[in-house]
C-alpha cells in the first residue's frame, strides 16, 4: 500500500463520517508533511520511534506545542484508520505523547460590552441589517463561525423560535433564539436579504454584497469593523461571542450539561473550560475588592 492510497482512503473515511472540508484539508496538509519527512518508507514500515523523532524535530524547530499536538493527532487518526481497516498491524503514534499545550483562557466580553457592540450597528443598509442579525444570532445561540456561514434560509422557525444548526460532524441541534436576535433576523430577512440576493438558487441565509454565501474571513472582518466602532480592545473574534455566550450562561446559573448541549460539544470536558473562566473572574474580583486579598 502506498501513501497516496492510504491518504485517499482516509480522506474518504473522514468524508463518510461527516468531517468538515476545512478539517479534511488541514489533515491532508499535516499528513503530507509527515509523508515527505519519512522519505519513501511505506506506511507499514513506520515505527513509534519515527513518529517520536518527527515530533521532536518539530518542537526543536520552534513549533508551538498546540501545532505539534495537532500534527500528531492527524498521524494518530490516519493510523487508527489503517489499523481498523487491517491495512497495517499497529498504530506507531499510540506510544508518542503529545506535548502539553499551554492553556489559554478564552477572551470573554462582559454583557455590557456585548450590548455596546451590537447596538453600535445601526441596521440601516442591507449590509448593516445583515451584520446586526448575524452577530445577534451568533451571541444569542453561541454559534461557531462555520455554523454562521453555513446557515440556510429557513434555518430559523419563527413559530417555534428555534434555530436549526448543523455542527461539527454533521450533528444537528435545535437552539432557542432570544428576542433581540429574532427581531434583527426578521428585519434582515424582510428588508436586507432581498437587496443582496442576485441568484434565486442561492440558499445561504447571510449573503455577501455580491450575493454569495459568506466565508469565515468575511464574518471575522465585519466583526472587526464593529469592534473598532464600539472602541473595544483588539482580539475580539467570532469565537469571543461564543465564549461570552457560554460564560454569561454559567454566570446566570445554567448547568454545564445544558451549556454543553447548546454549544454542541461532544464531551463535557471541553465545556469545563468555562468553569476556569468563571473562577478567574472571581479571583480578579476578590483581589480587587477584598481588604486582605
Amino acid at each position: 500500500m502506498t501513501w497516496e492510497e492510504a491518504l485517499a482512503a482516509y480522506d474518504r473515511d473522514l468524508r463518510g463520517r461527516g468531517a468538515a472540508e476545512r478539517t479534511r484539508r488541514a489533515y491532508g496538509v499535516d499528513l503530507g508533511q509527515f509523508v515527505a519527512w519519512v522519505e519513501g518508507r511505506a506506511p507499514g514500515d513506520i515505527r513509534h520511534r519515527d513518529v517520536r523523532r518527527y515530533a521532536a524535530g518539530l518542537s526543536s524547530a520552534g513549533m508551538a506545542p498546540a501545532t505539534v499536538a495537532r500534527k500528531l493527532a492527524a498521524i494518530r487518526g490516519l493510523f487508527d484508520f489503517l489499523v481498523r481497516t487491517e491495512r497495517v498491524g499497529q498504530n506507531p503514534a499510540d506510544l508518542v505523547s503529545s506535548p502539553k499545550r499551554e492553556e489559554k483562557l478564552p477572551r470573554v466580553l462582559s454583557a455590557t460590552q456585548v450590548r455596546d457592540l451590537l447596538e453600535r450597528i445601526p441596521a440601516r443598509t442591507a449590509l448593516e441589517l445583515r451584520d446586526r442579525a448575524m452577530l445577534e444570532l451568533a451571541y444569542s445561540c453561541g454559534l461557531r463561525c462555520e455554523e454562521i456561514v453555513n446557515l440556510d434560509v429557513g434555518a430559523f422557525d419563527f413559530e417555534t423560535e428555534q434555530l436549526r444548526v448543523l455542527g461539527k460532524g454533521s450533528k444537528e441541534r435545535l437552539l432557542p433564539v432570544g428576542e433581540p436576535a429574532q427581531q434583527a433576523l426578521r428585519r434582515y430577512t424582510e428588508r436586507g436579504r432581498h437587496a443582496l440576493a442576485s441568484d434565486p438558487r442561492e440558499l445561504a441565509l447571510f449573503l455577501s454584497k455580491s450575493g454569495r454565501r459568506l466565508s469565515n474571513s468575511d464574518v471575522t472582518r465585519r466583526l472587526g469593523l464593529w469592534v473598532r466602532e464600539a472602541a473595544l480592545a483588539a482580539g475580539v473574534s467570532p469565537h469571543s461571542l461564543r465564549h461570552s455566550f457560554a460564560t454569561h450562561l454559567l454566570e446566570g446559573g445554567a448547568d454545564l450539561r445544558t451549556i454543553q448541549e447548546l454549544l454542541g460539544h461532544a464531551s463535557i470536558s471541553t465545556t469545563q473550560v468555562y468553569t476556569r473562566v468563571d473562577a478567574a473572574r472571581l479571583r480578579d474580583a476578590y483581589a480587587a475588592t477584598h481588604p486582605r486579598a
